[in-house]
């Protein structure tokens, strides 16, 4: 099968986890009824769900011993980047409408294309950069921003977008020497440390009731899928490939919202999702085009 193509198969994966943590975070962040929870809380709640499911995973079979200390620092890197982006994330999806969030987010494959060759050590090509380009016209069609409409809800949203590319990154330079375990393994322990602090520095931790523990496990689960397949993608094409087959989120969670919270949605929406798409095709043609290396 096509590297590219296998690619898009585990980016599948990823955008269903992700649309389906965007909703259960909203509905975790605006509660009516039963305990409301700040994103610090739950991320902490994320992480311990995802750490049990971990060492569970681990345990059974036999994957714990993959587990190992080595580039501990770029681990501890790669997941204070996600964490803070992560927090940025589940506020703004609580504040904007989802579509708004998704837009905002996906300024992420700018900044990979960017860091990319300084990080990752990858050739920026003439194809890429205009796929990237295509996509971000398509979002400023679809997010249509404006000095006026500028708020802490689009600030963080657009924030978050920076720490999800260096969390890219840093995922992309640890599938060289790491295995999917030992990254999972960190993603949990280690944010579900950083939870903790940040959620407990006020001495107050919302407690959850019957209600919400469904919700806050499958953030924990959408939370490991998400990264299992983002991490398989990322370990078989290049960043600049994986990235902008993302962008097939935004349609999605677009009409999600118009479903599920009667958000807007309107024209502008498919045109911009449009554009999105013609990037995603260009780079994935260009990419499945180039000439194969033959080792001698």
């Amino acid at each position: 099968m096509n590297t590219t193509l296998r690619a898009a198969i585990w980016m599948i994966g990823s955008i269903a986890s992700f649309t389906t943590m965007a909703v259960v975070g909203r509905e975790l962040g605006i509660r009516d009824t039963g305990p409301q929870f700040d994103t610090f809380e739950i991320m902490m709640y994320r992480s311990a769900f995802g750490v049990l499911v971990v060492v569970g995973f681990a345990w059974v079979t036999g994957a714990w011993r993959q587990i190992n200390s080595r580039n501990f620092g770029l681990q501890a890197a790669r997941n204070l980047a996600h964490f803070t982006g992560q927090n940025l994330w589940f506020y703004a999806v609580t504040v904007l409408p989802l579509a708004q969030v998704f837009a905002l987010e996906f300024t992420t494959p700018l900044w990979v294309i960017v860091l990319s060759p300084l990080i990752l050590g990858e050739r920026l090509t003439g194809p890429r950069a205009l796929a990237a380009i295509l996509g971000f016209i398509g979002i400023l069609i679809v997010a249509r921003p404006d000095m006026a409409g500028i708020n802490t809800g689009m600030i963080t949203a657009a924030s978050s977008a920076v720490f999800f590319a260096l969390t890219m990154m840093f995922t992309k330079r640890l599938t060289r020497s790491q295995g999917i375990t030992t990254i999972l393994f960190y993603l949990t322990t280690l944010q579900l440390g950083f939870g903790l602090i940040a959620a407990g520095y006020d001495g107050q931790i919302t407690l959850p009731d019957a209600s919400s523990v469904p919700l806050l496990a499958t953030i924990g689960v959408c939370g490991l899928l998400a990264h299992f397949c983002l991490t398989n993608a990322l370990a078989i094409a290049p960043a600049t490939v994986v990235v902008p087959i993302d962008f097939v989120r935004l349609p999605v969670i677009a009409i999600v919202g118009k479903l599920a919270y009667d958000e807007g949605f309107d024209v502008w929406v498919l045109v911009g999702a449009a554009v999105i798409f013609a990037g995603n095709y260009l780079n994935i043609w260009y990419e499945t085009r180039k000439p194969a290396v033959v080792k001698m």
